[in-house]
């Protein structure tokens, strides 16, 4: 019986838009809360008629969010705040042109967001301790694809098999 472990030293990150292009994942002073996807729209309705015949309807949107945590000491802070700003500056041609990718290559996992824009700069609390800077984009698009864990089966799915 294989052994299933999950270590955030696998996961790797990126954001890359007109205004700047850099990592997000480990060695990025990114919080233990670490960072989030979660879709923004249910897959369906389901609508029950007098009758108790159910009918299901299909959503098309995948739209979705990504909230990154960092430490409030990341240097990383400083290059998302010059990024949201230079995208505002320019919006009529740089705002939602990012996209944000994620994978764990020990899972398999493989996540991309696309036509991605800042939601708004996150909350700047300053106290006693440290602590997060909660960093949430909209994400026009989200493709998700969750690995088995098992590392043959994930080198043959990175490989197109």
């Amino acid at each position: 019986m294989a052994v299933q472990v999950y270590s955030f030293l696998d996961v790797a990150v990126s954001i890359q838009g007109p205004n700047g292009s850099f990592q997000l994942g480990t060695g990025s002073g990114v919080a233990e809360e670490g960072i989030t996807w979660d879709y923004v729209i249910d897959s369906e309705t389901m609508t029950n008629g007098a009758d108790g015949t159910p009918m299901h309807s299909l959503h098309a949107s995948k739209g979705g969010t990504c909230s990154v945590k960092l430490q409030k000491t990341s240097p990383l802070n400083a290059q998302l705040m010059q990024m949201w700003k230079a995208d505002r500056a320019n919006g009529s041609q740089d705002w939602g042109q990012n996209t944000i990718t994620m994978t764990n290559t020990a899972r398999g996992d493989n996540i991309v967001g696309q036509s991605v824009a800042f939601r708004k700069p996150p909350a700047n609390v300053n106290a006693v301790d440290g602590g997060m800077m909660d960093w949430v984009f909209n994400c026009g698009i989200v493709d998700e694809t969750l690995g088995d864990g098992n590392p043959t089966s994930n080198a043959i799915q990175q490989a197109g098999g």
